[in-house]
């Protein structure tokens, strides 16, 4: 049984079964009259009948449509949309019209007399004597085709006028049925042929699915196709190659066999390591492996070249965990929060704290800056070297141990007060020293740091050319720091150097508040008339220590002062404004602007 409920299209059974007539012997109704007059167009010789509900003879494809034509039910037909009056195709079973044996399909033998088709006479309107059961008015008969498709089945090799028989028709079905569509222009033609043929053709069922024809058309369709997958998986292969080889390439140098030992943690007791002046990352790692802060020096140097930090280091003391790995040793390094023994000393600072008189406000000295910056260690337990412990080991004998350059021994040893022996022998600057050492050697460290600063200017050459010694030098400049701005430096150098040559008293309110610990511009009356090692209104000459610790600058001033005759100056305001003499009578003068500012008022 066919999918349409026919036994086999082709098979004799199909001839006898599909046209036999179930309602053989029910067509009683009788005729219709429609006898009338003939239409003049109809009557003219020569014209053919055309069955206006012939299916289109090039219609051979299943339900009537033409597989390359323009019928819209053509299967793959863009936009296709249903024929008006006529049946969709679909699945179920079709109905058929079945005639008996000796039936055919056009209008009952003997329906309507008249001369054959194309004979004159010939009217294909005519409609008397023509029953009114084989076509309706306004398209198929009910009983003609059935509501869900059209029927096919056998056929009699009967003819209709103009020629058109069965076995014509099966003929051109059969031999498009076996056509392979290969030729676009072939159906065309036969369509052109079937235009011109008048009788009825009928709808031979077509394969269910899509026409491969559109893939036959572009025979390049499956290589390119098939190129895309090969290029595809190419770049599949590709990017598994980068991934994998990324991997292993991140694996080997991070977590590799060839990684240098390291530790892991977890952080020991703090430990200070040294950066010396020019020290590679190479060096620095060796001092953090003697100190037990990184496995190896290898770990530190591929850490710490991967730290843009370590661009900024600057050489130092730096407090840092033990047993931690490479790179947070060198993160902690580079951390300001590190950084260990780091010493500022400004100028003109004493080594002893003192106050000033006027605000009450206490001066850090030397020694308390020293102290603050030795501190060390867990902040629950520091270490921090004492004011005490300093002012103490200042204090010893052994002048070589703290670092006393030679040029200065005979001098200091010979001081009034030892506990000041050690002033200005520490320069203005910034200094490291490690806090984990003694006192003494703290002290050590930053006084011979400081003499190889003060070398550095040139001070014994400069000394002997101007009449001093490298030490009174030294202290001449500590004067001309606590006297004078920098712009008046080298002319207060001068009236040091020109008082001295002609033995009259330097008188420097700043002698006379050293010993005092306090500060202040003006002094009192008893205050200058104390009688001490430092004050240089009581004595001729210089004082017996320097006052201070004198800037680079104050030295060379003293090395090269500014030539000049000047005997006697003032300072007349607090903006520091300077007046020169070289006479008393012209310093008195001066020193009236100075009282009228009230600059020369004391606090005391």
């Amino acid at each position: 049984m066919s999918r349409h409920g026919r036994h086999d299209d082709h098979s004799e059974n199909a001839r006898d079964d599909l046209f036999a007539d179930p309602y053989a012997g029910g067509y009683t109704q009788p005729p219709v009259d429609r006898a009338g007059p003939a239409d003049p167009q109809r009557s003219d010789p020569g014209y053919r009948y055309d069955d206006p509900y012939t299916p289109d003879p090039s219609a051979s494809g299943a339900y009537g449509r033409d597989p390359y034509g323009s019928d819209p039910y053509r299967e793959g037909y863009p936009g296709a949309a249903p024929h008006a009056g006529g049946p969709a195709p679909d699945d179920h079973e079709t109905t058929v019209l079945n005639f008996g044996p000796g039936a055919f399909d056009g209008p009952p033998p003997g329906a309507f007399a008249g001369p054959p088709a194309g004979a004159p006479g010939y009217d294909s309107h005519d409609t008397a004597g023509r029953p009114e059961q084989g076509y309706a008015e306004g398209g198929y008969a009910d009983q003609g085709y059935g509501e869900q498709g059209y029927g096919d089945g056998g056929h009699l090799d009967d003819e209709y006028p103009g020629g058109y028989s069965y076995a014509a028709r099966d003929e051109y079905r059969d031999a498009d049925r076996h056509d392979d569509y290969d030729d676009y222009d072939d159906y065309a033609d036969d369509a052109d042929v079937a235009e011109d043929d008048t009788a009825e053709q009928r709808a031979v069922p077509a394969a269910v699915g899509g026409s491969d024809h559109a893939g036959r058309r572009d025979p390049n369709a499956r290589k390119r196709k098939r190129r895309g997958r090969v290029v595809g998986a190419l770049a599949a292969a590709i990017l598994l190659l980068v991934v994998v080889g990324g991997g292993y390439l991140a694996y080997d140098r991070l977590l590799g066999p060839d990684l240098p030992p390291d530790f892991t943690g977890p952080a020991g007791p703090a430990v200070v390591v040294q950066v010396n002046p020019g020290d590679t990352a190479g060096e620095i790692g060796s001092e953090f492996v003697d100190k037990g802060v990184v496995a190896s020096s290898a770990a530190f140097y591929e850490a710490a070249v991967q730290n843009s930090g370590m661009n900024s280091l600057h050489p130092g003391f730096y407090q840092v965990p033990t047993n931690i790995p490479a790179v947070d040793a060198v993160a902690a390094l580079v951390d300001p929060a590190s950084r260990v023994g780091a010493l500022v000393i400004s100028e003109g600072r004493q080594l002893h704290d003192i106050r000033d008189v006027n605000t009450g406000a206490v001066r850090k000295g030397i020694y308390t800056l020293i102290a603050e910056a030795s501190c060390h260690g867990d902040a629950a337990a520091e270490n921090c070297v004492t004011y005490e412990e300093l002012d103490a080991a200042g204090s010893t004998p052994d002048l070589q141990a703290l670092g006393v350059p030679e040029w200065a021994r005979d001098a200091v040893a010979n001081v009034p007060d030892r506990r000041r022996q050690l002033e200005g022998l520490i320069a203005a600057g910034s200094w490291d020293f490690d806090p984990t050492a003694e006192p003494v050697e703290i002290l050590a460290r930053l006084v011979s740091e400081s003499a190889a600063s003060y070398d550095s200017t040139g001070i014994t050459d400069a000394a002997a050319r101007v009449g001093l010694t490298p030490y009174e030098m030294l202290i001449s400049a500590s004067l001309v720091e606590r006297e004078a701005l920098p712009q008046d430096f080298a002319k207060v150098a001068r009236v040091i150097l020109n008082r001295l040559e002609i033995d009259q008293m330097l008188q420097f309110d700043s002698t006379v508040n050293y010993e005092l610990d306090e500060t202040e511009l003006a002094t009192t009356d008893a205050d200058r008339g104390r009688v001490t090692p430092w004050n240089t209104y009581a004595k001729v000459g210089l004082p017996a220590t320097p006052i201070s610790s004198p800037s680079i600058g104050a030295l060379q001033a003293m090395e090269n002062p500014e030539p000049g005759e000047w005997i006697y100056f003032v300072t007349i305001d607090d903006k520091g404004t300077t007046l020169f003499a070289n006479s008393y009578e012209e310093h008195l003068q001066n020193t009236e602007l100075a009282l009228a500012s009230g600059i020369l008022d004391s606090g005391r």
